[in-house]
């Protein structure tokens, strides 16, 4: 039987000695250690957030000063145009902003580094199923990051397609600048990228379907890895699509056949040769993957929230199994929901009131996830440290951008406000305000265990608080844009007389992201720093009980010093009966309750 407390970091045995560059980079760079491919994931997205970042600023200075000389790089980016941000870079701009923060950043920081570090930890397994694959996932995402990085200095100005990549300007050679090389570079970067989900997706689900510890039940599994199990089903599911719909567009722009391309269409004044296809059978097929990706993208934060909050409330999860259901049956009304990305396609009525339904009814799935998280809070022993700050900020961002897609779900108001600022708001309040913010506390709560450290806590309540408020000042007003019609994707929406009053509002919003964007020096000081000189900690500096606390903190090779058996479900706290208020899930019960099934 193992104790979850009697011994510390320093006595675990660790990957066996050696030295040498060989041995280096078999142990850092090669890596088959789910701990380290984990991290390097990190690392990598936490790079490439960098770099969407200051895409943002670049999309935010041309809507606040349009057609002013950048400082500091203007005049060397942008030379030929006298330092100003033309109309065809900003197109790039907006582009590769999105594209660098959905497929480099949100998608594989949650499954990538969070599923890779904690799946096996918090189950009980000693590694993947299968780590060869696991290195591959990480390793195909490096040809994913040089093609998009070509793509950025690919001539004329890089991929301007948008992100959503629609034909027939993605489809045609030369139709626009940033149409012909480095729009099939973008197109295959992202075929990358979706090979490397869908590795890592057979990976965890085999993980966790297989290798659980023993007592390790589904219903004994936290909601971190409810999450992540949820998310590898809807990649296996829906990246196909995408992918084979991605194979179709390369063949439309490289060997003329015309998947998306409508017969008659005339190009540079000439017909095209190919023909017989429709642009609108890509919308289908890329929001059939894209609006999955949605949950893919906020599923596992939602399960890392819910630790966190369990954690610093001391007390169990309120309706742990409807936390289950809700979350799967998130998944399953997200394969149906794809159509309201397409209200205003000349969609048929009838067809459209099906998709504004399902729409209406993923709410209620989420609702129980919103009252859960807030019945957890309600009278709990609540402690306000930094990864509990940025988990009660997911919760009520979670709520505005959740709120907000209710509006568009009604097709007569999504015909009203599509292709304005209200989407821009609603998506970066799920995904930045909400998402984001879920990952920054996860690194702060899971930190310890990664590096046996502690992030200083007083640069991560202001790394919080300048975050939330900078957030808040630079994603809220895009709501009040949107209602009065302000266009995206623009870049001068003030050649229209009625929008340049709004100038001043664009003006405010951008010195907010700025001042977001400089917040973020703090986090990056904290987390490099905190590597070196923060505080040493033990296996459970939270006081946790889920299994990856009675790991070793760094865990080494193997993860855990005896095979761990789980006797008890993933959230019992507050209990009088322990001096320390929370029972480990590999703490037995007392004979009386051996006889119960322990689920909980």
């Amino acid at each position: 039987m193992m104790s979850s407390t009697t011994t510390d970091s320093q006595d675990h045995a660790t990957t066996p000695s050696g030295g040498g560059v060989g041995y280096f980079i078999g142990k850092y760079v090669f890596s088959r250690d789910h701990k380290i491919i984990g991290i390097q994931f990190l690392f990598s997205t936490l790079l490439w957030f960098l770099i969407g970042g200051l895409l943002a600023l670049g999309i935010r200075w041309q809507l606040a000063w349009p057609w002013s000389n950048m400082p500091v790089i203007g005049n060397l980016l942008f030379s030929a145009e006298g330092g100003q941000i033309s109309p065809e870079f900003y197109t790039m701009l907006f582009t590769m902003h999105a594209t660098v923060m959905i497929f480099f950043v949100i998608i594989p920081i949650l499954a990538g580094a969070f599923g890779n570090f904690l799946i096996p930890l918090m189950i009980g397994a000693d590694d993947m199923a299968f780590p060869t694959l696991n290195m591959l996932s990480y390793w195909f995402m490096w040809p994913a990051f040089i093609l998009i990085g070509m793509s950025f200095f690919t001539p004329p100005y890089g991929a301007g397609a948008g992100w959503t990549s629609y034909p027939p300007l993605s489809a045609v050679l030369g139709a626009a600048p940033g149409s012909e090389s480095a729009q099939t570079l973008w197109l295959l970067g992202v075929t990358c990228v979706g090979i490397s989900s869908m590795m890592g997706s057979v990976n965890y689900l085999t993980t966790i379907l297989q290798m659980r510890a023993p007592g390790m039940t589904m219903f004994r599994l936290p909601l971190t890895i409810w999450g992540m199990f949820i998310t590898a089903i809807l990649q296996a599911f829906a990246l196909p699509v995408l992918t084979a719909a991605g194979f179709m567009q390369l063949t439309d722009r490289m060997l003329g056949t015309g998947f998306f391309l409508p017969e008659g269409l005339i190009v540079n004044n000439s017909a095209m040769a190919s023909g017989g296809g429709q642009p609108l059978l890509w919308q289908h097929l890329f929001w059939f993957y894209s609006h999955p990706a949605v949950y893919i993208m906020i599923l596992p934060a939602m399960g890392m929230v819910s630790d966190i909050i369990a954690t610093f409330s001391r007390k169990p999860i309120f309706g742990y199994k409807p936390m289950v259901y809700s979350i799967s049956g998130i998944a399953g009304l997200g394969f149906i929901v794809w159509g309201h990305h397409m209200f205003v396609s000349g969609m048929n009525p009838v067809l459209g009131m099906t998709f504004m339904t399902a729409t209406m009814m993923i709410a209620l799935p989420s609702a129980v996830k919103v009252f859960n998280w807030l019945g957890t809070i309600w009278g709990g022993k609540v402690q306000f440290v930094t990864p509990m700050l940025f988990a009660i900020s997911f919760v009520s961002m979670f709520i505005v951008g959740g709120l907000s897609g209710i509006f568009m779900a009604a097709t007569p108001t999504d015909i009203f406000i599509h292709d304005t600022y209200f989407i821009v708001a609603h998506f970066h309040y799920v995904l930045f305000s909400g998402t984001a913010m879920a990952v920054f506390g996860a690194i702060y709560f899971w930190y310890p265990k990664m590096f046996g450290r502690l992030m200083n806590e007083t640069a991560g309540k202001l790394h919080f608080f300048l975050t939330f408020i900078f957030m808040n000042g630079t994603f809220y007003p895009m709501h009040i844009l949107g209602v009065v019609g302000f266009p995206r994707r623009l870049a001068d929406p003030y050649h229209y007389e009625t929008f340049a009053q709004l100038q001043p509002m664009n003006q405010f919003m951008s010195i907010c992201a700025i001042g977001m964007v400089a917040s973020q020096i703090i986090f990056a000081i904290n987390i490099f720093y905190s590597m070196f000189r923060g505080p040493r900690v033990g296996r459970n500096p939270w006081k946790s009980n889920t299994l990856e606390w009675t790991a070793p903190s760094p865990p080494g090779h193997g993860n855990f010093d005896f095979q761990p058996i789980v006797y008890r479900g993933p959230y019992e706290y507050g209990s009088p009966e322990v001096d320390t208020d929370y029972y480990p899930q590999t703490q037995p019960p007392p004979e009386a309750e051996s006889s119960g099934d322990g689920e909980t």
